[in-house]
């Protein structure tokens, strides 16, 4: 991997005023990227924490490049509108007047190896289930307000199923149909492995998605697998954006940037 020792990296994440698990995914990825020693300097940013988005422009005074790197599922409000205003970015690419340059990368979930990490957490949590008595259910929030992540979570799904992997792979959501409270509907196989699509693990990881798939139980109980409910294996596993793979994925969207830059 080539070294940009003289760039920043900056990774852009929500945040939350009431969830304060909504930011570690972020800060643990920088710190792991920091030790590799890959960047100048590897710093965070926050639409609803601190240090925020507008302080971030002054976060890396010595160094010509900047990469950015939203740290976000896919697509969508944020990445197109709040955090290029912020950060005040004119596109892909922003000559500063001091004569800084900033990269503004893809979103992580857009990367081809979030595809790898969804196989790998799903075997992971269950390593002993037999393929071919195994469904697959990908689950994101839904609702219109979240359609660019419903389309990620579909993609996701269908770039599994492609594989042949397990008996049925299928997207499943919160608010919209196909409804994850229905799980056991989507699918007549024994064993069903559901991974969240999100970021970082919440009140949607511990609270809302259990409740909504009927598992009894609190905090780091709901992922001890399997549970039996409805007659079925239910393998649960933590959002995909923890896992601690993810980081290479931010550090790809880099590559993939500078590769674009590169050849126009």
């Amino acid at each position: 991997m080539n070294n940009r020792g003289d760039s920043g990296l900056l990774i852009v994440g929500h945040g939350s005023t009431l969830n304060p698990d909504s930011s570690t995914p972020t800060w643990t990825h920088a710190r792991e990227i920091q030790r590799r020693k890959i960047f100048a300097d590897v710093q965070c940013a926050f639409w609803k924490e601190e240090p925020s988005l507008r302080d971030a422009r002054f976060f890396f005074p010595d160094e010509p490049k900047v990469f950015v790197v939203p740290n976000f599922i896919s697509e969508g409000y944020f990445t197109q509108a709040v955090i290029p205003r912020e950060l005040e970015l004119d596109g892909p690419i922003t000559a500063r007047v001091n004569g800084q340059i900033w990269i503004y990368c893809e979103p992580a979930g857009n990367n081809p190896l979030v595809t790898e990490l969804l196989l790998a957490r799903a075997h992971e949590i269950a390593p002993k289930t037999e393929p071919t008595e195994t469904a697959l259910l990908i689950v994101a929030h839904g609702t219109e307000l979240n359609d660019n992540s419903a389309i990620a979570a579909k993609r996701e799904a269908e770039l599994i199923r492609a594989r042949g992997e397990f008996a049925t792979v299928g997207n499943a959501y919160m608010e919209e149909s196909p409804l994850i409270a229905e799980w056991d509907q989507l699918t007549n196989v024994p064993n069903v492995i559901v991974v969240p699509f999100f970021i970082a693990d919440g009140l949607h990881s511990y609270e809302d998605i259990p409740k909504l798939l009927s598992i009894e139980c609190n905090d780091m109980d709901v992922f001890k697998n399997p549970h039996r409910i409805r007659g079925r294996s239910l393998y649960y596993g933590k959002a995909i954006g923890t896992d601690p793979r993810f980081a290479d994925v931010i550090i790809e969207q880099t590559l993939n940037a500078r590769s674009v830059t590169h050849a126009g």
